[in-house]
Parts: structure tokens; sequence; C-alpha cells
């Protein structure tokens, strides 16, 4: 009985000590994971936020284009219905039209592309 009981309690302990290494080893990873990706972090995020602040400045149309811009011009026409529904609507038709130019651009050169892969695989 008294094999039975220690075997157990090796078999226990031992379980534990591979419980803990394992434990602590998969913490050391998890962390050492969040270090490396997060130290490079700020400096990517603000290249990224450069990047797309420049694309958004690049498009010529006077509709806002960030939540900033939207809210400000909430705030210019807070009480005035009539003009904010004016407004929305002539962005609207601003933005469908963006959006036929860049739909027609993207449909040639997917044409093309279709043709000269089709041109090489003759």
């Amino acid at each position: 009985m008294k094999k039975l009981i220690s075997r157990v309690v090796a078999s226990i302990s031992s379980l534990f000590e591979v419980f803990q290494i394992r434990q602590v080893l998969s913490v050391v990873m998890v962390g050492f994971l969040l270090f490396t990706t997060l130290a490079e972090l700020p400096n990517n995020s603000r290249a990224a936020t450069k990047t797309i602040d420049k694309a958004v400045s690049q498009d010529k149309s006077d509709r806002p284009k960030t939540t900033g811009q939207w809210n400000k011009e909430a705030r210019q026409t807070e009480g005035e219905t009539g003009e904010r529904l004016e407004r929305i609507g002539k962005e609207s038709a601003e933005a469908v039209k963006d959006f036929g130019e860049m739909y027609s651009d993207t449909a040639k050169r997917s044409v093309r592309a279709l043709k000269d892969n089709a041109a090489q695989s003759n």
C-alpha cells in the first residue's frame, strides 16, 4: 500500500513539474511574441496612418472622407435638416460618380490583363 501511495504521489508530482515547465514555457513564448510584435507597432501604425491620409487627400471631391470631417460637417449643419439633406444628396451623387469611374477603370484593366493572359497561354 505504501508503494502504491508513493507511486501515485511521485507520478502526481512529476506531472505537476512537467505541467509547470510547460506553463512557464508557454507564458514566456507568448510574452516574447507579444513583446516583439508590439515593439514595432507604433512606427508601423504611424506609417500606415500617413499612407492612408495621403491616399485620402488625393481624392479631389469636397465630400468628407474621415470620421472627423463627417463629425465637423454634422456640427456645422446641426439643426438645419434641409441643408444637411441637400449635402448628403450631393455627396452621395459624388460618391456614386467616383465609384462608377473607379469601376470602369478597373474593368478596363481587368479585360486587358485577361487578354494578355490569353495571348500568352496560346
